[in-house]
């Protein structure tokens, strides 16, 4: 299927490497001019590099923390000036400080509320007045299955990104006549570096193995298993695809099947 998206022009934040990086590869790979972001200046050049140089795609990376305020419309203003426009928006961030309502202070929802709701705000909102001009505009926010089925420990992400469908939900409704389609994609456990982070630290505290621990959470998909970056990224790069031209407002689970309810 040709997805129509050579010579589209994307901005990916989050993407130095895990989720984010799977989505600008596949984006790169369809023939599309992309720009990611990460914190870290030395991986997302690195990223950037990597990708160009495997796709033969004209790749950029950006660096600065989305979380802060004025990062979001200086990404947005330096990607338009580099490419001349901006077709394909995806707003991937980080996660927010694990605990419970007793261990996390209002500094911690705050950085949450900055990082996983925020930030898809300010995103966005500088990058509308390039999304009307395009004829393929798209926007993705990436979430969590934890909006449909609360992950225990992660509160503040359990709440906020439940928000942040909110979000996409509501300016899908508001925007959808002008050609701007929104979109969110909840994407379950998938093998990346921060996955791996968080199996060693659970294998420190409950003194087993890596591997023990990796079971233990596959065993929830139905699957067996977790899941690869790839297939996280074949989903992303269809919605925000024009040949996705009619999907709209939707908050599609990439899960295996961990989520237990119908809907």
């Amino acid at each position: 299927m040709d997805l129509h998206l050579k010579n589209k022009i994307a901005l990916v934040t989050g993407a130095s490497r895990g989720l984010g990086y799977a989505a600008a590869l596949a984006l790169a790979k369809e023939g599309c001019r992309v720009v990611i972001n990460s914190r870290d200046e030395a991986k997302v050049k690195a990223a950037a590099e990597k990708i160009q140089r495997d796709t033969g795609t004209q790749v950029i990376g950006l660096a600065g923390d989305i979380s802060q305020a004025d990062t979001p419309s200086k990404l947005v203003d330096q990607t338009t000036l580099m490419f001349d426009g901006l077709d394909i928006l995806i707003t991937n961030a980080g996660g927010p400080q694990s605990g419970s309502i007793d261990t996390l202070d209002e500094a911690a929802w705050q950085k949450g509320i900055d990082l996983c709701l925020m930030s898809h705000v300010r995103l966005i909102k500088a990058a509308l007045p390039h999304l009307r001009t395009s004829d393929a505009a798209s926007v993705l926010t990436v979430t969590s299955y934890s909006v449909k089925q609360p992950i225990p420990n992660l509160l503040i992400s359990n709440s906020v990104r439940a928000a942040t469908v909110g979000l996409t939900k509501s300016l899908a409704l508001e925007l959808g006549r002008e050609g701007i389609r929104f979109n969110s994609i909840l994407p379950g456990w998938t093998e990346t570096e921060r996955v791996a982070e968080l199996m060693n630290a659970r294998a420190a505290a409950n003194r087993s193995t890596v591997e023990e621990e990796t079971r233990k959470q596959s065993g929830q998909s139905s699957f067996g298993r977790m899941g690869r970056p790839e297939e996280f990224a074949n989903a992303a790069v269809f919605l925000v695809s024009p040949a996705a031209s009619y999907v709209h407002g939707v908050a599609l689970p990439v899960d295996g099947g961990i989520i237990q309810g119908t809907f």
